[in-house]
């Protein structure tokens, strides 16, 4: 019996050795499929998302000149021609106040401002609020910006494109043509479209900060909030950092409309909001350009005084180079640089600004996570510079005129003029659909993600 028996038991244990090497040989097979599974694709090989928000330019103000673009040349007799308060052609454009450097008989028509005040020079700020940008861009027509603007005939203005310190990263990735600022007027409503895609309420504010209309619409008395009750023009922050000694019934109260800050981290995705000089601002010594509308976030209830939330995302732009050096970058990050260096008329010039903006994307190109980067380069609003191209009709927030908007990534097609139309709020689509987030309204829902502008 041991004889028949031992032959028995090494053809069982044979048998169980191939079934068992058989089994693991298909285990490990079907691992290495889920791993190639599993592997990104696409939108998913994006791992960061930076966002670089300048100020106040029009896109025919910068790139007006740019190859392929729907630029300067592209404009019709009746976009350029400015006309007065009669509906008449100005003969030439309205004298420029306050500066010296212009001529007072320009002709009525685009010009370069480079000729009368370098790049490198401060000019005065330009008109740009929620009614009258409106009021300047006319139905479309866009023939009223030196009518409705304080400095008059420099709305005309516009700097040499192949100038710009800008101007490589443009040529070399995806500049966007058909970008337009998500809602009329001025920084401190686009800074909160931006995180929000929603207007600000102020429900119960003081008479004397309310706007006045005439029965037909019309403006009567400018202000910071709508009769409706809806900030849009600037305001503070109940919250810190506001200016020294601002009245608190002027004080914005706490918004709880849901922003992407809130919808990332329902998803545990990493992300910040970097400011140049919050430090000293959040310390009771802000730097003389500190910006204190531009930052959106603390106009939430999520990120108010004394939240684990505001200290957690709220953080200086000093951090951001160091994040970018180490490589430790968030998954989104929004970067604001200080007055003195985001090319605000008034007080920052081109080279200054744009200069800062160079260092800001070398920064993550040259740092350890610019393999899996886009950034994204555009402008709070066009500052009340004109542009010829008129915007969509959305609602009756926006949006409003043309922007530049730079796409920079490994992803980015390169050397590409994207015509596709896009706002703001496309840079939300954008990160919405990178990490499947809930989208804020219908705004952001229905804005094109950028679809144009990656060869994924």
């Amino acid at each position: 019996m041991k004889s028949v028996l031992l032959p028995l038991k090494l053809k069982f244990i044979t048998g169980l050795s191939l079934i068992i090497l058989v089994s693991l040989t298909i285990m490990a097979f079907d691992i290495r499929k889920e791993d190639a599974g599993t592997k990104p694709e696409g939108i998913n090989k994006v791992g960061h998302v930076v966002v670089i928000y300048m100020e106040n330019h029009s896109f025919d103000c910068l790139y007006g000149e740019f190859e392929g673009a729907d630029g300067h040349a592209n404009a019709s007799a009746e976009s350029v021609t400015q006309i007065d308060k009669d509906g008449n052609p100005y003969t030439y454009l309205p004298p420029i106040p306050r500066s010296t450097a212009f001529p007072v008989n320009l002709p009525n028509n685009y010009f370069n401002i480079d000729q009368y005040v370098p790049a490198d020079q401060l000019t005065p700020d330009v008109t740009h609020r929620y009614y009258q940008e409106q009021l300047q861009i006319n139905g479309g027509k866009m023939n009223r910006f030196a009518q409705y603007n304080r400095t008059k005939g420099l709305t005309m203005g516009y700097y040499k494109t192949s100038l710009l310190p800008l101007y490589p990263f443009a040529k070399q990735y995806t500049l966007c043509d058909r970008f337009f600022h998500s809602a009329f007027g001025c920084s401190f409503l686009n800074h909160q479209w931006l995180i929000a895609a929603a207007t600000p309420v102020f429900p119960n504010a003081p008479q004397s900060m309310k706007v006045q209309l005439d029965s037909a619409g019309n403006l009567v008395k400018d202000g910071t909030v709508t009769p409706d009750g809806y900030v849009v023009n600037t305001g503070y922050s109940v919250n810190m950092p506001h200016p020294k000694g601002a009245n608190p019934e002027r004080l914005i109260p706490n918004q709880t409309a849901p922003t992407i800050g809130d919808r990332l981290s329902e998803k545990n995705v990493s992300w910040a909001w970097y400011s140049g000089g919050w430090n000293d601002a959040i310390a009771g010594k802000p730097d003389p350009t500190f910006s204190y509308h531009h930052q959106p976030f603390i106009y939430f209830a999520n990120y108010a005084d004394g939240t684990q939330a505001k200290k957690d995302h709220l953080k200086d732009e000093t951090e951001f180079f160091e994040a970018a050096r180490k490589g430790t970058l968030p998954a989104v990050a929004f970067v604001k640089p200080i007055g003195l260096e985001n090319e605000h008329p008034g007080h920052s010039d081109i080279h200054t600004g744009e200069n800062h903006a160079v260092k800001l994307i070398n920064a993550v190109l040259n740092g350890p996570n610019g393999k899996d980067a886009v950034i994204i380069l555009t402008y709070d609003e066009n500052g009340g510079f004109w542009d010829h191209v008129a915007p969509p009709v959305i609602d009756k927030w926006g949006p409003g005129t043309r922007i530049p908007a730079i796409i920079i990534s490994p992803f980015a097609k390169k050397g590409y003029v994207d015509h596709t139309q896009y706002e703001t709020v496309s840079i939300l689509s954008f990160i919405e659909k990178r990490w499947n987030l809930k989208p804020l309204n219908d705004r952001d829902k229905n804005a094109n993600p950028l679809s144009n502008a990656f060869s994924f």
